[in-house]
């Protein structure tokens, strides 16, 4: 038993520079690869979220900008409805005053027209009726005289 601790011993001798080398490669490595390589993975994180956070803000505020822009436009379309509809009004009263200025010239036309007919046929009546007893006596003596057996 003394024979395997010895070899035992013998072991864990020739071990201590294997251990000792690999515990200085790991702090080696800590040192040199992990340490700066943790430090740049870090650094890097913080870049792409404070690109996102710009990202996220950019978009936010272009967001705002589209809803004021949208707000904007529905108010221009608004007004231009609004203008549309007192021009359309504007143009249906002058065509109303239009139309009854019309019809007022063509009335007092009609009513003139019709002063000019009773005009004409009063005097056209006033000269049947004078002429009436001319006619009548001129039918009566070429009436009479062929009734009477005169001669002709």
């Amino acid at each position: 038993m003394q024979d395997i601790l010895q070899q035992l011993g013998q072991l864990l001798i020739n071990a201590i520079p294997t251990a000792l080398l690999f515990i200085v490669l790991v702090l080696a490595y800590q040192s040199l690869v992990q340490g700066p390589l943790t430090a740049a993975l870090q650094k890097r994180r913080a870049l792409t979220e404070g690109a996102m956070e710009d990202a996220r803000k950019a978009i936010a505020e272009a967001e705002s900008k589209a809803a004021d822009y949208a707000a904007r436009l529905r108010e221009a379309r608004a007004e231009a409805y609004k203008h549309r509809e007192q021009r359309v009004k504007q143009w249906n009263a002058e065509r109303d005053a239009a139309l009854d200025a019309a019809r007022k010239a063509a009335g007092e036309e009609v009513r003139q027209a019709r002063a000019d007919v009773d005009a004409q046929a009063g005097a056209a009546r006033r000269t049947i009726q004078a002429s009436a007893a001319d006619l009548a006596s001129q039918a009566i003596r070429a009436v009479l005289p062929a009734a009477a057996g005169g001669s002709r």
